[in-house]
């Protein structure tokens, strides 16, 4: 005999994990880190299924209630809600600027090495074909991160630096 099935409640399971998952993968994009509490409203929460896990929903994600002077630095729409997040009270932009500087400086001096190997003509007579192709892979990747990071910056804007 197998067990009864209950459609309402696996879709709202299901909205349920969707809502979390897409939060989550939002502020991994942040670099918000997964345990940091993060001020945000769910816009929207109480005309949907979700409003009986609120309580839920903010204690998975570790979203705190918003204080006064909330102003949100980010939202996103998932299953019907709109989660509007101040990411800016969860992080030291001065101290994340900082780090995102040494970072964007780290690959421009891997991609200037790569380039600089790629342009020498005896590099590229005496060096293995992978020896080549493995250059050519850091040199692309040093610049996919200096656009990412270069962005990234540009977002954060100038904090409290």
């Amino acid at each position: 005999m197998q067990p009864a099935r209950d459609p309402a409640a696996e879709a709202e399971i299901g909205s349920l994990m969707a809502l979390v998952t897409e939060v989550r993968r939002f502020r991994s994009h942040q670099d918000l880190r997964p345990g940091q509490p993060v001020p945000a409203v769910l816009g929207g929460i109480g005309g949907t299924p979700l409003a009986a896990h609120e309580g839920a929903i903010r204690s998975l994600l570790r979203l705190t209630a918003p204080s006064d002077g909330f102003t949100p630095t980010a939202s996103l729409d998932a299953e019907g809600v709109t989660v509007e997040l101040d990411s800016a009270a969860a992080i030291d932009v001065a101290a994340e600027r900082r780090r995102m500087e040494k970072d964007l400086a780290a690959a421009r001096k891997e991609a200037d090495q790569a380039e600089r190997k790629l342009a020498n003509d005896a590099f590229l007579a005496k060096a293995p074909a992978g020896v080549v192709e493995a250059t050519r892979h850091r040199r692309d990747a040093a610049h996919a991160d200096i656009a990412r990071i270069s962005g990234r910056l540009a977002a954060l804007g100038q904090g409290d630096a």
